[in-house]
């Protein structure tokens, strides 16, 4: 049995105004869609503002006799499709995923909408910063859950890129958050959570990210390296979930690692059979990133709250966001994968959980 995350304590101080965002706060993408869920922000400052970029989930207002899903079409624009819940080749047992005639579907389709704040607290959406969509057949329902790591006057975007050929990442770059260059899928299926480190290492670029494998294996985070930030190889597994613990089942990466003076910290999610998800940390050397020094045995951030614990898909704390004052690290998360928060953190006290 999986140790139960409610029985233990995180060192988060949260936002008092949590949750920051809610589904109502946004207007959905097109005519036909309601935005169910707002889930992990990627973070960064740019322009004097913090910014946030926010994983918005659409659906289909359903009706009844029929589930409605959304997905996008060869030109890239959303189409419904509508199936009878009678039907005997439906599937539809998880709030997330439905399998339909053998294929799976999601049950949404996510874009990535920008918001920007002075305070960090109170955010709105920009004029002239568009939303990004999927584009192409490898993104068809969608991208996830992007990550920002800034190197000089570039910013790396990767996320996860979905579509009925699988699940991979998929990388942008912007200078001015209004022009994107697109590098494809730059890790294939099934991979996510992939978080770029914002300087090189030795002369070359890091990433975190995890592989995944049903049979033999399991859901690790691991390392790779890139002459050029954008072929990835030399890949080796780093982190694997520890039975019996909060990070029993599955194990990924948060945002990109912080450079402190004892090495690369990681903060990172974990789940347990339960699905429920934690935040802990995990610490790399700061001239070999492959060696892993440390690892926190507690989380450092547990579902406790009213909006963590009762969502979309509750018991769940998710960040692939933040950023770094000194000690202070300010991290934006995804609640109960349906609402935006913050919390604070003191790095030290961090590295003091390290065993």
């Amino acid at each position: 049995m999986d140790k139960s995350a409610g029985d233990m304590k995180d060192i988060a101080r949260r936002f008092p105004e949590n949750p920051l965002l809610l589904p109502k706060d946004l207007q959905p993408s097109a005519d036909g869609l309601q935005i169910i869920s707002l889930l992990n922000p990627g973070v960064f400052r740019y322009g004097g503002k913090t910014w946030l970029l926010v994983r918005v989930a659409e659906g289909v207002a359903q009706k009844e006799g029929a589930l409605f899903f959304p997905a996008l079409n060869a030109t890239g624009n959303t189409e419904i499709i509508e199936v009878p819940l009678n039907d005997p080749d439906l599937i539809a047992a998880d709030a997330r995923v439905i399998s339909y005639k053998g294929l799976d579907y999601l049950t949404t389709i996510s874009h990535l909408r920008l918001l920007a704040s002075d305070d960090g607290i109170h955010f709105e959406e920009q004029e002239n910063y568009p939303s990004l969509f999927g584009c192409g057949y490898l993104e068809r329902f969608g991208i996830e859950d992007c990550r920002v790591s800034q190197m000089d006057d570039t910013y790396y975007l990767t996320y996860t890129a979905v579509s009925d050929s699988g699940v991979g990442v998929g990388l942008k770059t912007t200078k001015d958050w209004q022009h994107f260059d697109s590098g494809g899928m730059i890790l294939p299926p099934h991979n996510k959570d992939c978080a770029i480190f914002e300087e090189k290492v030795g002369g070359k670029y890091y990433c975190l990210h995890r592989p995944s494998s049903k049979e033999i294996g399991g859901n690790y985070i691991w390392l790779a390296e890139s002459s050029d930030g954008r072929q990835w190889g030399n890949h080796q597994c780093l982190i694997k979930t520890r039975h019996g613990l909060w990070d029993g089942a599955r194990v990924g990466a948060g945002a990109a690692p912080i450079r402190t003076a004892q090495g690369w910290l990681e903060i990172y999610h974990g789940a347990n059979l339960e699905h429920q998800y934690c935040l802990g940390a995990f610490l790399m050397d700061i001239d070999d990133p492959s060696k892993v020094i440390s690892r926190t045995i507690e989380p450092i951030m547990v579902p406790t709250e009213t909006y963590e614990l009762s969502g979309f898909f509750g018991y769940v704390v998710f960040t692939n966001g933040h950023l770094v004052d000194g000690d202070r690290l300010t991290m934006y998360y995804g609640a109960a994968d349906e609402f935006v928060c913050g919390a604070h953190f003191s790095i030290s006290e961090i590295l003091s959980k390290l065993k």
